[in-house]
């Protein structure tokens, strides 16, 4: 995927450092992509999602989720005891450190490893100052306004 930087809409005020981010992360996600262990991300509800990962191989001890800012880092390292009498090995166990960069509003709720399927369970908390509100149109002049700065 070839991909330059994003065209800046001359309407939006503020979204100057999020384009950046933007622009960082589909260029880091290009070149650094690990493809194991295979994910998809599924939208349950409006505002609940889960990350779901294929583990098979690997137990609850194995694996490690943190989160810290923006980031959620999933590893997984396996304890593989019985390496020598394995005649032909199809499923890979090996280590693995999956990232994902969370919105500010995304909370981890929980994680479960279900029948080699590691689920992250997450919800999108909107603060009550941004969701959507009426602004009432008023009669009051600017100088009011400008008086309330000082």
């Amino acid at each position: 995927m070839t991909r330059t930087h994003f065209d800046y809409n001359p309407f939006s005020v503020g979204y100057d450092t999020l384009w950046k981010k933007i622009d960082e992360l589909a260029s880091y996600a290009a070149k650094n992509t690990p493809s194991y262990p295979p994910y998809n991300i599924r939208k349950i509800e409006d505002n609940k999602y889960v990350i779901e990962l294929a583990v098979a191989g690997f137990g609850r001890s194995d694996v490690e989720i943190t989160l810290q800012d923006d980031k959620l880092v999933i590893s997984g390292k396996s304890s593989d005891d019985d390496e020598n009498n394995i005649l032909y090995k199809g499923i890979a166990n090996r280590a693995f450190t999956r990232t994902f960069t969370l919105a500010d509003t995304i909370e981890v709720k929980n994680a479960d490893l279900i029948n080699g399927m590691l689920k992250v369970w997450l919800e999108n908390i909107i603060p009550e100052h941004k969701k959507p509100r009426k602004i009432e149109v008023g009669e009051t002049s600017s100088k009011k306004f400008l008086a309330e700065e000082k």
